[in-house]
């Protein structure tokens, strides 16, 4: 059906998973076009590929050559409003309109394809086994949610025969999905506002690895009691690490498989939730025949994910860019910052995503963001979400149990963090705070 249509116009082009798609349609030669709220380096990049993009929400913005309903397949993100005028012309005009996650459906409906789900880690994972496969020369397309810094897009290419996508559970999305090996890295309670329930959520994790083929394989974080090839620290698992360290940009460890031990794995991340990713997709690579020399080399080579525990400076301060938005995950950067630095002062610079998760989760905000040395909160990022009322970065800074606390404007951070004593700042978030990162470092160093 894709291959019907000459022109794709995506609502919403700018964003991480969107971008990707709109990368792939560009290199296959298809006219792709788009809106966005949002001018950014993506968009960018996008744009001098060819792509034609506008930032207001306007049918006259549409290029001409979009107006023609049998040749334009349009592509919509669910952060994408309802009330979208463009949305609601394409939808009135009786364009085909597919959600991404149907997109990447027919994509990989055909082809043998990885699938990797949770509600953290899938990024990072997805990145690590994407390079696994492109420094062993495997014919695949991989479709990222991040930057990766080895290739410096989310879309990479070495192929067509295997399809590598992220199985995202907002929206129910990777239902859409049947893959021959999947991957679950976790079954965190998140996106209340779609599912009530840690319960619910967990049943469309059971219904994304019932969509597995009949002769694929599921390999599951030890902690989700999913079932399938298991990975974990415990020696109970099929897969597991032994003999962890880290040093302040790297991680040390064994991986053990049926008794037998791969030695002296380096991995340039530091952090244990970060060498599970990393252990996973060794196990994925093997599946994959792929040999274990080839694929431990390829890990000593990742280069990791930008804003996944990236350094943005490392003297005279450090400077942790982390896209950290829920309390698990802010909970793993605070480890791993306290077992790398644990004689040097922190100070935690945390963006709130979205007033429901924040309603959903204050408690567990407060209580892991009382344990930095220091918290400073931004406002919310609202992204697709309208305030609620009585949710608010005040209210979540009165639950933190921490004198050492404070609610700036993001124009502020760089100036008061120029002044500050701590010795590492880890800036968090899945908003738009990774835009006052650069101007935080210069403002230090100058």
């Amino acid at each position: 059906m894709i291959k019907d249509y000459n022109r794709i116009y995506f609502l919403g082009i700018g964003g991480i998973g969107m971008s990707s798609l709109a990368f792939y349609f560009i290199n296959a030669n298809k006219f792709v076009a788009g809106y966005d709220k949002v001018n950014s380096l993506i968009t960018k990049s996008l744009s001098q590929k060819g792509a034609e993009i506008h930032y207001v929400d306007n049918t006259l913005s549409i290029p001409p050559e979009f107006l023609n309903t049998s040749d334009t397949l349009v592509v919509y993100t669910p952060a994408i409003s309802q009330y979208n005028k463009e949305f609601k012309y394409f939808k009135d005009k009786g364009y085909k309109i597919l959600k991404r996650s149907e997109l990447l459906g027919l994509i990989s409906e055909d082809k043998f394809c990885i699938a990797i789900g949770g509600t953290h880690g899938k990024t990072t994972t997805s990145s690590i086994l994407s390079h696994i496969l492109f420094d062993n020369n495997l014919s695949f397309t991989s479709f990222v949610g991040g930057i990766s810094e080895n290739y410096n897009s989310n879309l990479i290419q070495n192929g067509n025969d295997v399809i590598l996508v992220e199985a995202d559970e907002f929206d129910r999305s990777f239902h859409t999905l049947f893959p021959n090996i999947a991957c679950v890295t976790s079954v965190d309670p998140d996106h209340l506002d779609i599912y009530n329930s840690k319960e619910e959520l967990k049943k469309s994790f059971f219904q994304f690895i019932n969509n597995i083929k009949s002769e694929g394989i599921l390999f599951s974080n030890e902690k989700t009691l999913l079932g399938g090839v298991s990975y974990g620290f415990s020696s109970n698992c099929e897969y597991f690490i032994s003999n962890y360290s880290a040093t302040n940009y790297s991680s040390f460890f064994d991986i053990n498989h049926n008794g037998s031990i791969i030695a002296s794995i380096k991995f340039n991340m530091p952090g244990k939730h970060n060498a599970l990713n990393a252990l996973v997709a060794f196990a994925i690579g093997r599946e994959l025949n792929i040999d274990d020399n080839s694929i431990t080399n390829s890990l000593s080579t990742f280069l990791g994910v930008k804003r996944r525990f990236s350094y943005a400076l490392k003297s005279p301060k450090i400077i942790i860019d982390d896209y950290a938005h829920h309390p698990s995950e802010i909970k793993v950067v605070y480890d791993t910052v306290k077992d790398l630095y644990p004689d040097k002062s922190n100070t935690a610079i945390f963006q709130p995503h979205l007033y429901t998760r924040t309603r959903d989760f204050m408690s567990e905000f407060a209580e892991i963001l009382s344990k930095f040395d220091n918290i400073i909160l931004t406002e919310i990022y609202p992204a697709r979400e309208k305030p609620i009322t009585g949710i608010s970065s005040s209210k979540l800074l009165e639950l933190i149990n921490n004198k050492n606390k404070s609610v700036l404007k993001k124009s502020d951070l760089s100036h008061y963090l120029k002044e500050s004593e701590s010795e590492v700042f880890v800036i968090m978030g899945a908003g738009d705070i990774s835009d006052e990162v650069e101007l935080i470092k210069n403002n230090i160093l100058n």
